[in-house]
């Protein structure tokens, strides 16, 4: 081969690994599976992408169940492994945040619970695993274990004892859909030592949702009681719970995310405390605008574009990263805020270049405290309330996660049954 047509070739090469690269961006803002919400670079990082694409952990995690999963064993569903790679830290909890023992094989392969799982219980699962080089990849799960089928339970949000921001709402997803919502609603109270009137709300027949007209008064303590044994939520099909729980409001924090300057103005009660440059979603991939509420926090976690609807001719996912940092989920259908490590620092405050997200300037790791991205997410609680503006893309569904905050006061109280 000549000189020419050697150097021809590597150009052609050089081309086609930086066009995929591009492609790692946060996922857009529609509601049809292609969510939103992952994280994304500029073409004229393609370079930086692709030394930052051949350092990602070659460790791969398979959880069971998958996540969201309903009705999963108690004896046999929670199991972890890895292939090319160790497992070095797994924990599952329950939704009352007790910890489940377990143990990690000798062969650092699997891990499994020690212990039989309680019937009707929301978990979550975290693993991390580490390749021979030392890198690390995470993964993440949240299921629900099988019921009776003749009884129902109602898994809530937020957790009991917890400290939470201003717009978190109590949130109940009933394992079995609900007919007689009047009955239901009737044997739960959600009530504030504020004194602020709490009202529920019907999203379809498995989620009811409570909040006040405005944001809880910071500092106050929000009381949850089920009272729902016995109670006929469907035909022949009869609540268990009998149970109170209580959580705190904390600070009031509620930040602004300008799409078009391109900022988000961090508030403490009203005052500004912190501005920060971002970079939201492409023009093609537009973020949703509207309130929305953090929903989960992970330090790191993966982010694969084939979970919302992003994928090549192969379908395979358009991106896959397994650390992303400081990440914080703003819907179901996969907006997240979150670090980015692989897109220049002059894209933020700059330029729009994700599927969706809100992208903060970060290091690879997360260890870096002195990141916008780590800021952010240590003066963070879930609950806490992003507002973005500006963007040009529809105001998202208030089901959509933990959004209910973009009804009206009025439509809200039009959707409880009591």
């Amino acid at each position: 081969m000549t000189d020419s047509k050697r150097r021809r070739r590597l150009t052609v090469v050089s081309a086609l690994l930086g066009g995929v690269l591009v492609l790692s961006a946060c996922s857009g803002g529609d509601d049809d599976g292609k969510g939103s919400g992952h994280p994304g670079g500029d073409s004229s990082q393609a370079q930086a992408d692709d030394a930052a694409a051949k350092k990602a952990s070659e460790a791969q995690i398979t959880v069971s169940p998958k996540n969201g999963s309903t009705n999963a064993s108690i004896n046999n569903a929670a199991k972890v492994s890895v292939a090319k790679g160790t497992l070095t830290d797994v924990k599952l909890t329950s939704s009352d945040g007790d910890s489940v023992a377990g143990q990690i094989s000798a062969d650092k392969k699997s891990w499994a619970p020690s212990a039989q799982l309680e019937r009707a219980t929301a978990y979550k699962l975290t693993a991390t695993a580490e390749d021979s080089a030392g890198r690390a990849a995470h993964e993440n799960a949240s299921f629900t274990t099988v019921s009776q089928s003749n009884s129902f339970i109602g898994n809530f949000t937020p957790e009991a004892n917890s400290t939470v921001g201003v717009g978190m709402p109590v949130s109940i997803n009933f394992d079995k859909a609900i007919t007689d919502k009047a009955a239901v609603q009737k044997g739960i109270t959600v009530s504030s030592s504020s004194g602020q009137e709490v009202v529920g709300h019907w999203f379809g027949g498995n989620r009811l949702d409570f909040r006040p007209k405005d944001y809880w008064k910071s500092g106050s303590t929000v009381t949850l009681k089920l009272a729902l044994d016995g109670v006929e939520g469907a035909k022949g099909v009869y609540g268990v719970q009998q149970k109170t729980v209580t959580f705190k409001i904390g600070r009031n924090q509620v930040s602004f995310v300008d799409a078009k300057k391109k900022t988000m103005n961090v508030t403490q009660d009203g005052k500004v405390i912190k501005t920060i440059p971002i970079s939201a979603g492409s023009p093609d991939n537009k973020t949703y605008e509207g309130q929305m509420v953090i929903s989960e926090k992970f330090k790191e976690t993966r982010m694969d574009g084939a979970t919302v609807g992003f994928t090549d001719d192969d379908g395979k996912g358009e991106y896959d990263i397994k650390d992303v940092p400081h990440a914080m989920r703003l819907s179901s259908s996969g907006t997240f805020i979150h670090g980015n490590y692989w897109g220049g620092s002059g894209i933020f405050g700059s330029v729009n270049t994700s599927h969706g997200c809100v992208g903060l300037q970060d290091a690879k790791g997360a260890n870096d405290p002195d990141t916008p991205a780590a800021w952010f997410y240590n003066h963070s609680l879930t609950g806490d309330v992003v507002v973005v503006q500006n963007t040009g893309d529809k105001t998202v569904q208030p089901d959509n996660g933990l959004n209910g905050w973009n009804l009206s006061w009025q439509d809200w109280v039009a959707g409880s049954a009591a």
